[in-house]
């Protein structure tokens, strides 16, 4: 009979057993709740105060701030410059093409002979006849020499065919290696390709990025000296605040919380600011781009910022602030103790 009590759970031992159970429970997730408010606050606190020592000292926020604006803003400019000069290059790549000029005496139908030969390769993707006739209203038309022209006794311009290869990677070795193999052809008097200055320009811009890259990381080094040194002048001007609050038993932990949000809170405020920097300065310049390429019949322009780059730039900056701010504090927390 006493088994049978104790198998049915009814009995007093079982009943104390099941509430002090219960009662852990209901402590343990009463103690998570704490933990976490307490975090909750403690953060929001640390928050307060960052806040309120950037306040107190606005001229000296104001500075740190545009220094890093600056150096954050000057490096991704020329990065966003860059970027748009290529996609101006691939464009232009797009359209590399090579001019075949056949001998002036060459018949019209020995010259849509070879123009259909050209078009029908492997690779390419258009080859258009521009005949001499052709070629020379073209010229009259915008050339502004109609006069002249028209006393000439006879065309001197020559057949010219123009090829246009498929778009695809390497570009540039394949029209090389047709201008080279159509050089041999004694039905053509010259090829010409008209990619050497877009090749000059990825060279030039391949320079540039290195250059950039360069700049980048000293600028990058800079800015986290700019946070290393305001945030220490931070520490050093509440050094008797750090002691008391280290003799009634702060840990470094909970000392240090605020000047962290310092850090972020100077890079958040640089990276806001190079942001507007960087939209303003392309807007501006995109006035006299525009005007440049209407002057050569294209519509090119300068696009924006995107916003995808604008927030990898704030959070860069936000992630250096903390990083520099660390570096500051870590050292310098150490070193003060209560006497």
């Amino acid at each position: 009979m006493s088994v049978a009590r104790n198998d049915t759970g009814k009995g007093p031992g079982n009943e104390q057993n099941r509430r002090k159970a219960a009662s852990g429970a209901e402590r343990s997730q009463v103690s998570w709740r704490d933990e976490l408010r307490s975090w909750r606050l403690s953060h929001a606190d640390s928050c307060r105060q960052a806040l309120q020592r950037i306040a107190r000292q606005p001229l000296g926020a104001l500075l740190t701030v545009l220094v890093m604006c600056v150096a954050l803003a000057l490096p991704m400019g020329l990065a966003v410059l860059v970027a748009q000069v290529e996609r101006l290059g691939f464009d232009w790549q797009r359209g590399a093409q090579l001019s075949v000029y056949l001998p002036q005496q060459t018949a019209s139908a020995d010259a849509r002979a070879l123009q259909q030969e050209l078009a029908a390769r492997s690779g390419v993707a258009e080859a258009l006849l521009i005949e001499p006739e052709q070629a020379l209203a073209e010229f009259r038309e915008h050339s502004g020499l109609a006069d002249t022209l028209a006393e000439l006794p006879y065309n001197p311009l020559p057949p010219v065919v123009v090829v246009r290869l498929q778009e695809g990677e390497a570009l540039g070795e394949r029209l090389q290696a047709l201008q080279d193999e159509l050089q041999g052809d004694s039905r053509i008097e010259l090829v010409q390709a008209d990619l050497q200055w877009v090749e000059r320009l990825q060279a030039l811009l391949a320079l540039v990025e290195r250059f950039t890259l360069g700049l980048a990381l000293l600028l990058v080094l800079a800015l986290l000296l700019v946070i290393i040194n305001s945030i220490r002048l931070a520490v050093e001007s509440r050094r008797e605040e750090i002691q008391v609050v280290k003799l009634v038993g702060g840990t470094d932990a909970f000392v240090r919380r605020p000047f962290l949000y310092m850090g972020v809170f100077y890079g958040a405020a640089a990276g806001l600011l190079a942001w507007l920097l960087l939209a303003g300065g392309l807007a501006w310049l995109n006035v006299a781009v525009r005007t440049l390429a209407a002057s050569y019949h294209s519509d090119f322009a300068l696009g924006g910022v995107p916003w995808q780059d604008g927030l990898t730039l704030v959070a860069g900056a936000m992630l250096l602030g903390l990083v520099g701010a660390w570096l500051a504090v870590a050292r310098h927390i150490r070193e003060i103790e209560p006497q």
